[in-house]
């Protein structure tokens, strides 16, 4: 009997031990990975006003638990994005929860072919799908003075790609931004932090549904 006892104490001494750990797994904030380029980075902005910064702000005041992390590096193309996304995911135990995908404004800039934009951005979403990990896939739009058919088959790679991997699909990075001097830096490019006030306000509801998938995905 008092053997029976000591080996019903012990188990719940382990049981209870084991709470905190338990406790701080379920705490955990949303860990939303911001994979992109400049407009990811805040080029020419002031610090804390860039746009992983305003997004995690904002989801806070709505009260969501979660930690934005920047992923963006100006300059990058899609390519780019490719080849540092093993480092971007990091290993099992800190991966993200969910990711934004904001590549190709630069491809688009540059006239970068776009099959090899589909190629890289394709390999990309395949990747997050082999991990399980929900994305938003913001979409751009290529400038026209490379031409319609150009312009044409470079928006049209976003949609088509979000529709093949089933992912939550943003369809323009710079909506309501585009075009809008009050809203862009000098160089008519990069919004200024009125601008990424405006693209989070955009956006954020498609975060909301995205960190909702997330939590679904731990849940099951």
């Amino acid at each position: 009997m008092t053997m029976r006892i000591a080996f019903k104490s012990i188990v719940v001494a382990l049981l209870l031990s084991a709470l905190p750990e338990i406790g701080q797994s379920a705490d955990r904030p949303i860990r939303l990975l911001a994979l992109g380029d400049s407009l990811t980075e805040g080029y020419g902005l002031p610090p804390g006003s860039d746009f992983p910064n305003v997004l995690e702000h904002a989801l806070k005041a709505k009260g969501f638990n979660v930690t934005v992390i920047k992923a963006g590096v100006s300059g990058d193309t899609s390519a780019g994005g490719r080849a540092r996304l093993d480092w971007s995911l990091g290993d099992e135990k800190n991966a993200p929860d969910a990711a934004i995908v904001e590549l190709g404004a630069n491809d688009g800039l540059r006239g970068l072919p776009v099959a090899e934009m589909a190629k890289n951005l394709d390999d990309i979403l395949a990747r997050f799908r082999a991990r399980h990990i929900p994305v938003l896939l913001a979409g751009m739009k290529a400038p026209r003075n490379y031409g319609e058919i150009y312009a044409k088959s470079f928006d049209a790679v976003f949609p088509q790609l979000a529709k093949k991997y089933g992912v939550l699909f943003y369809p323009f990075f710079l909506d309501g931004v585009v075009l809008n001097t009050n809203l862009l830096q000098a160089d008519a490019l990069h919004p200024n932090p009125k601008g990424v006030d405006v693209i989070v306000k955009n956006i954020a509801p498609m975060v909301v549904r995205l960190i909702d998938e997330a939590k679904e995905k731990h849940a099951s």
